[in-house]
């Protein structure tokens, strides 16, 4: 392969990451049509058809699925080691690439990280909006935050908050001519917000416990979302039932604009992780932001 194709390869990983044109051009900073004609200069040069194109999506062949992940911790690896040598200058700088949840960048996330981007102008941060659970090392990134259940177990993890809860909430509307449900089992009669799981592709069967006794409940309404703040608002405005995280319900529930419900059957949970390769830690832009980070630690 040609020594110019190279940086088609990395213009592809970019398109198979984001599964789309748009979110890879602009990521790249180059236009739209400029990426789709160097794509298929590519797929004319190999032989080999890497990318589906439809009106609505992108996803990768056979072929370039098997190719994304050759590429993908190969080129981690790389920047990994050029990152290491700005070790050497007298700020430390660099790219950190972190997959989250809404609710993991808001909560703990960016609260603690907002002051070490002031004073470490040469270190950047991307936030990538992911409810889903991804492969970091495939996908590109030094580091995830997820919930300590859901950590992968070769990572290195540091936990970065305390322990929290779901907690079931609706607006006092919604139970204005309905029962306020006292076992998990009666939210099958009830209108429920549900959640959808990216990478599982279905919907979130809500989680209970009590008394070593553990349910999960598959509930049913109108709505549907990926994320948690649109929730919040959903069930404020009476359409059902949502399980929400219990810190950015509070104060609605304190106010009155929510109700909380099946409180005894919310118990807490491990709270939020960072993970990340090994390798990643000897960074030293990437140590400032896990130690920024680290739980009871001082940002």
């Amino acid at each position: 392969m040609a020594r110019e194709d190279f940086n088609k390869l990395l213009w592809f990983l970019a398109v198979a990451e984001e599964r789309s044109f748009t979110r890879a051009a602009a990521r790249l900073g180059v236009s739209q049509s400029t990426l789709s004609h160097t794509i298929k200069q590519l797929e004319t040069r190999m032989g080999i058809r890497l990318l589906t194109r439809t009106t609505r999506s992108v996803a990768t062949t056979v072929a370039g699925e098997r190719l994304r992940q050759t590429l993908a911790p190969r080129i981690s690896e790389i920047e990994g080691e050029i990152a290491a040598l700005m070790e050497f200058r007298e700020k430390p700088a660099g790219t950190v690439r972190i997959t989250l949840s809404d609710h993991a960048l808001e909560s703990v996330v960016w609260p603690r990280l907002r002051s070490v981007m002031g004073r470490y102008p040469d270190i950047q941060i991307e936030f990538s909006i992911d409810n889903g659970l991804r492969n970091i090392v495939e996908d590109g990134f030094d580091a995830g935050v997820r919930l300590g259940e859901n950590v992968e177990k070769d990572m290195v993890a540091v936990r970065i908050g305390p322990d929290w809860r779901l907690v079931a909430v609706a607006s006092p509307g919604y139970f204005a001519n309905r029962p306020v449900p006292r076992h998990p089992d009666d939210l099958i009669v009830h209108m429920c917000i549900n959640r959808r799981q990216a990478t599982q592709g279905g919907l979130y069967a809500w989680e209970f416990s009590k008394d070593g006794k553990e349910l999960r409940v598959r509930v049913q309404g109108q709505l549907t979302f990926n994320t948690s703040y649109a929730m919040v608002d959903a069930a404020m405005s009476g359409y059902g039932i949502a399980y929400l995280p219990e810190d950015i319900v509070r104060r609605h529930v304190e106010a009155g604009e929510l109700l909380l419900v099946l409180d005894d059957w919310s118990p807490p949970f491990p709270g939020y992780f960072i993970y990340y390769p090994s390798r990643r830690q000897n960074l030293p832009a990437f140590q400032i932001v896990v130690e920024a980070l680290r739980y009871g630690g001082v940002p």
